[in-house]
């Protein structure tokens, strides 16, 4: 094992992480499930698995936060597919008493596909830099003009506009399908 390779438990400080990633992790879970309960149970499933996988951490293949997010959106992911079968089974039990239910699969309903869109965004948003991620979260979702972050965070309005560049075009990299690009 390598130096950069980050395997004993004593390495790996999940404590630490959980105050540093989990409010994040939690927006990101609540934003993809519409449902805080469900979220907060994915948070705590994506800490247990980084808890179980902590020997697998590679720092030179990504951040800790990075792999706290890819762990996150597999719970999420996880989570819809029970809630899935659950609503399959609950169909099924409802035709075998008679009654009518309404089943629509996950990976069919409209609200699935936006839910994998902020999924794939909150990620490929998760790869970008702190300060590249800041530029595009103020600019393009909360809707700041370029003048207003640069008197809010200190940073000139030339410097922050390079940035938005840079992070839209590592954004349009990581979210086009392989073919487009």
């Amino acid at each position: 094992m390598t130096t950069a390779r980050v395997g004993a438990m004593s390495d790996l400080d999940l404590a630490e992480a959980h105050r540093l990633h989990a409010g994040e992790l939690l927006g990101f879970a609540v934003n993809a499930l519409r449902d805080r309960g469900a979220a907060e149970e994915c948070v705590q499933d994506t800490f247990t698995r980084a808890w179980q996988a902590r020997a697998t951490y590679d720092a030179t293949r990504a951040s800790l936060r990075t792999w706290l997010f890819a762990i996150a959106r597999n719970a999420v992911v996880d989570h819809l597919r029970v809630r899935e079968r659950r609503q399959r089974r609950a169909a099924a039990a409802a035709a075998e008493a008679g009654l009518e239910a309404r089943v629509v699969p996950l990976h069919r309903a409209p609200e699935s596909a936006v839910v994998e869109d902020r999924l794939e965004l909150a990620w490929a948003l998760a790869q970008l830099s702190p300060a590249h991620r800041r530029v595009v979260v103020a600019v393009r979702l909360e809707g700041l003009t370029y003048d207003a972050l640069s008197a809010r965070d200190g940073v000139p309005v030339a410097t922050l506009r390079t940035r938005m560049y840079h992070a839209l075009r590592a954004l349009r990299a990581l979210l086009e399908p392989e073919g487009e690009q």
